[in-house]
């Protein structure tokens, strides 16, 4: 087969130009040259199978490269593998190797070996070689390959498809029996009874003494075995269990032969059985068993008890009375011997009762209550008594449950309503003819969970400082005893008061509260049924006493009474100052006129008070002032004095009987202007 790669090149007459040619197969270079020709030729001599793919060249020529499509050549058929065995002759029990290639053939490649055996199908092997031509197997060689032909044959894999090659030579290998099918007698050959002797013989013809194993067995236990030797002997004294289907097998290597013997072992004598008064007895009663083997009387016997260490002989007879305790509870048996022959009766289970003692019947989590909704688990409990024990559980005189177990049982009762006044027990009973032993009457105390707490408070919302509160906490509905809380939350939760009571409700009296107390307030409820009910909370201001303001109104009006006095007196004496001396008075005749008018209007108007007191601060007043006029003044008469009394105000001054003090006014127009002073009102005889 011939690749040729041939080049179109444009190039002037009488230039030179040499060409690289590189031929590739499956993307790898298998031929290169260069060449001053525009074409070149891969030889292939002699085409395989290998020589199967794409081919394509490429040409460099004046710098210049150019590649051809690719080509796809298939060269079918392959080369005929070669076959060879290492050994032409083996023994049973070996093995044959064997060498598969297939020459000029590239890897991967599948190799098929076949082991042909004369009348029957042929046993292939097949083996996968990614990096070699070539493959090597072992065939074992059993029993009954006498004449073995092996050949093969070759696979690859093409363009998804396999391709086959022809199969090799078949080559021939010769088997030899390392040693004869064994021999299996047994003596006596037929009537054996039970108590004969029976032998077993067993024996093979051996090419190569080595490494042989002779093995006698039944049922696949081996009986015996014995290596390098030719024969196997066995004897034992036949039994009606040695009846059966005997083997021999003969081992060298992977080598093995076996033979079968079937033998029948006639029975002596049946087995014995025992038979016992009752099998349900109560303690400290009487036991009878009796052990017999049907048609056949004589015969050695022995009563016997099976226990967790074994067997304890009770009594070498047929028959045995005994007077039972609760520790003689099990399996009985009887064995009989006849001949050397000991056989073994069925067991029969003897049970024995101990009355059960009264029952106790209490609640599994301790206190004899239930909360309402919930659950009720009973326990019923038998100290003494053999198992199993049957129990029932009544409410009422109903019975609710029958229960067998060993020493207890146990009730549940999910019906529980808050009324329920029913009393439990229960009785129990085993097979004892004492008959059932039954409890005392448990009483239950039915729980009801707190419904509903509720907070209150006299008074409600504002509290004076110094006061005195009372809180309310109640619940709806709850079990006593009630444990009742009352917390304070402001920035963090305080208990202030807890206690524990048979009541629906707890009054808590707070004294002298202050403004710390100003916060939220809540109570919690709790019982026996372990639930915290929490209340709406209230809220709680504690404000200022009435006498608290009155102090703070006096701390604060004092100070403003006591300025606007102080401004008055200031600002009239500053108008006093600025005025000048007294006003003269004169003149009789005014004055006897005044005087009359005075005493007229004495009479008439009310707003006059009696006396002839005076204000004595004023007189010391009036006299210095006085002093103050110089000469003058002091020589000079007042002629008369206009004295107008007004309306007494109450918060100024109280009246007084005889000489006494008032605030008078002594008005005098001048421009529209009041001034101030004080008079001294002079008593007389016809004052009234």
């Amino acid at each position: 087969m011939s690749v040729v790669c041939h080049a179109d090149i444009s190039k002037s007459t009488d230039f030179q130009m040499k060409h690289n040619f590189t031929i590739f197969k499956n993307g790898k270079p298998v031929f290169m040259t260069v060449s001053d020709r525009e074409g070149a030729r891969y030889e292939i001599p002699v085409a395989r199978s290998s020589d199967t793919g794409e081919y394509e060249c490429t040409v460099e020529a004046g710098g210049k490269t150019k590649s051809s499509d690719s080509l796809h050549v298939w060269v079918t058929g392959m080369t005929k593998p070669i076959l060879t065995a290492e050994e032409k002759e083996v023994l049973e029990g070996e093995v044959v190797k064997l060498r598969c290639e297939l020459p000029e053939e590239v890897p991967p490649l599948y190799f098929v070996f076949r082991k042909i055996k004369m009348n029957s199908t042929p046993k292939e092997k097949r083996v996968f070689e990614p990096y070699r031509n070539f493959s090597e197997v072992s065939f074992s060689v059993e029993e009954g390959d006498n004449i073995l032909y092996f050949d093969c044959f070759g696979k690859r894999n093409v363009l998804l498809a396999f391709e086959s090659s022809e199969h090799s030579n078949r080559t021939l290998v010769t088997v030899k029996e390392p040693f004869i099918k064994p021999t299996l007698n047994a003596k006596p050959s037929g009537n054996i009874t039970e108590g004969d002797r029976i032998q077993f013989e067993c024996s093979t013809v051996v090419a190569r003494m080595r490494d042989i194993e002779i093995i006698l067995q039944k049922n696949k236990t081996i009986l015996k075995s014995v290596k390098d030797e030719k024969i196997l002997k066995y004897s034992t004294v036949a039994t009606l269990e040695d009846s059966g289907e005997y083997l021999c097998k003969v081992e060298q290597g992977r080598a093995s032969k076996t033979t079968k013997l079937n033998v029948v072992v006639q029975e002596l004598f049946p087995k014995p059985i025992l038979s016992a008064s009752t099998s349900n007895l109560d303690e400290n009663k009487e036991l009878t068993l009796s052990c017999s083997i049907s048609g056949f009387r004589k015969a050695n016997f022995s009563i016997l008890r099976k226990n967790s260490n074994g067997e304890i002989s009770l009594k070498n007879s047929r028959n045995l009375t005994m007077r039972v305790n609760v520790n003689d509870t099990g399996s009985f048996i009887c064995k009989a011997e006849v001949k050397g022959i000991v056989k073994e009766s069925k067991p029969v289970m003897i049970n024995i009762y101990a009355p059960v003692s009264k029952p106790t019947l209490s609640v599994v989590s301790g206190l004899p209550e239930v909360v309402l909704g919930k659950p009720l688990r009973l326990i019923c409990r038998s100290a003494m008594g053999t198992p199993p024990i049957t129990f029932r559980f009544h409410k009422g005189n109903e019975v609710k449950t029958i229960v067998t177990n060993d020493t207890y049982a146990t009730f549940l009762d999910e019906n529980i309503r808050q009324n329920d006044k029913k009393g439990y027990k229960c009785d129990a009973r085993n097979n004892h003819s004492s008959g059932m032993k039954t409890s005392n009457i448990l009483n239950i105390t039915v729980i009801v969970p707190i419904r509903r707490a509720s907070l209150g408070s006299i008074p409600y919302g504002k509290v004076e400082d110094g006061h005195e509160t009372t809180f309310l906490c109640s619940v709806e509905e709850g079990s006593w005893p009630i444990h009742f809380r009352i917390f304070r939350k402001t920035d963090r939760e305080v208990l202030l008061f807890e206690t524990s009571e048979n009541a629906d409700k707890i009054l808590w009296r707070k004294k002298a509260m202050n403004r710390q107390d100003t916060g939220t307030y809540y109570c919690m409820a709790s019982n026996r049924a372990n639930v915290d009910v929490k209340s709406h909370p209230i809220t709680i201001n504690v404000i200022l006493a009435v006498w608290q303001k009155g102090v703070i109104a006096a701390s604060v009006l004092i100070p403003i009474a006591g300025a606007v006095t102080f401004a008055s007196w200031w600002f009239l004496y500053k108008k006093k100052k600025a005025k000048g001396p007294s006003v003269e008075m004169s003149g009789s005749a005014l004055a006897t006129n005044l005087t009359s008018e005075k005493l007229t209007r004495q009479h008439n108007d009310r707003d006059y008070y009696s006396g002839s007191g005076y204000i004595e601060d004023s007189e010391n007043h009036m006299k210095s002032t006085d002093e103050t006029k110089g000469p003058d003044l002091e020589s000079a008469e007042v002629e008369y004095t206009e004295v107008e009394v007004s309306t007494l105000d109450p918060h100024r001054a109280p009246v007084q009987k005889g000489t006494e003090t008032v605030y008078s006014e002594i008005r005098k127009a001048n421009n529209d202007s009041v001034e101030n002073r004080h008079s001294r009102i002079q008593g007389h005889p016809d004052a009234t």
